[in-house]
């Protein structure tokens, strides 16, 4: 019989069916509101987004300060910079906006230079906030390459294996070329029922694993729970999983190397992405010198078997 264990953290009752619990990139389906911002929290975000929002950002905040400076810089006029002829607005703007970027890049091809008070004050302004600008690009960019992260690979689909007994497969690799190890494997089960005041109770089962734990990550790893008569997975049918909405959760630890520090990767199977009646492909051999070869995206490859 199949003990249920306590709620990892994750809600246990809800009035109204949930989506996922895990996404399929680790992420967690939680919409959080009313949390608390400072200037950390932007610095986090800052290194958590993808590097084509990070780089979007940086060109508009770059574009956006030059262009109020210009602005600036026009409305004090553009005959107090040397090197520049009064013309038209557009013509003055984009004078003005070249001088700017030489200023707030400290440039200075000397081709334009302030003249007077008001102009050498703003662009003297300008430049220290140019200078403090790049400073921060460059601390946000150095805590993106800095930040040790697991680039775990799960296979697409989850196993029903048959065998003396049927068992659950599915296959983790490290997608990077560094070394790991000491790595760990947690795993649930997590079903859905319906109470009688028609709210949706989360049920917890801990899914026992025949290796939960390997000391060297070089290949892929087969993670393997057999589903005997204690198996909270035993006796039930893939429509069954179906209708309780089941969902496998999975927590992979390991030492990653190059960063000397310990990583984590999460993950989930739906009852859909489970295939009954399948196996995993081999997905590396030796060659003729001996070495052995590995293919990463093999491990999605599997093969019918007859349950």
């Amino acid at each position: 019989m199949a003990k249920q264990t306590n709620d990892p953290g994750l809600g246990a009752r809800y009035f109204k069916r949930t989506k996922r619990i895990i996404n399929k990139d680790g992420t967690f389906n939680v919409k959080r509101y009313g949390t608390i911002d400072s200037i950390r929290d932007v610095y986090q975000s800052l290194i958590s987004i993808s590097w084509l929002k990070l780089l979007g950002i940086v060109i508009a905040v770059y574009v956006a300060i030059n262009c109020l400076f210009a602005l600036i810089y026009v409305a004090i006029g553009v005959d107090h910079l040397s090197g520049v002829e009064a013309g038209t607005f557009s013509e003055d703007f984009f004078n003005a906006l070249f001088f700017s970027t030489q200023t707030f890049t400290t440039v200075g091809y000397g081709a334009m230079s302030p003249q007077g008070f008001w102009v050498n004050l703003i662009a003297m302004f300008e430049s220290m906030m140019g200078l403090l600008s790049f400073a921060l690009a460059t601390g946000i960019i150095y805590g993106r390459f800095s930040k040790p992260s697991a680039r775990i690979m799960f296979s697409e689909k989850a196993l029903i294996v048959p065998g003396d007994q049927y068992n659950l497969h599915f296959r983790i690799i490290n997608q990077r070329s560094n070394v790991m190890l000491e790595m760990d494997a947690t795993v649930m089960l997590m079903i859905t029922e319906q109470e009688p005041d028609g709210s949706i109770r989360r049920r917890y089962y801990d899914l026992p694993l025949e290796l939960n734990h390997i000391k060297f990550f070089p290949l892929s790893w087969t993670i393997v729970h057999s589903i005997n008569e204690s198996s909270p997975l035993y006796g039930k049918t893939e429509e069954q999983l179906c209708t309780m909405d089941a969902e496998i959760l999975i927590l992979i630890k390991g030492f990653d190397e190059t960063f000397s520090q310990v990583v984590y990767a999460s993950h989930s199977y739906l009852y859909n992405e489970i295939v009954w009646g399948a196996k995993f492909v081999r997905p590396f051999k030796t060659n003729e010198e001996g070495d052995v070869e590995m293919h990463i995206n093999d491990i999605h490859t599997y093969e019918k078997v007859d349950l």
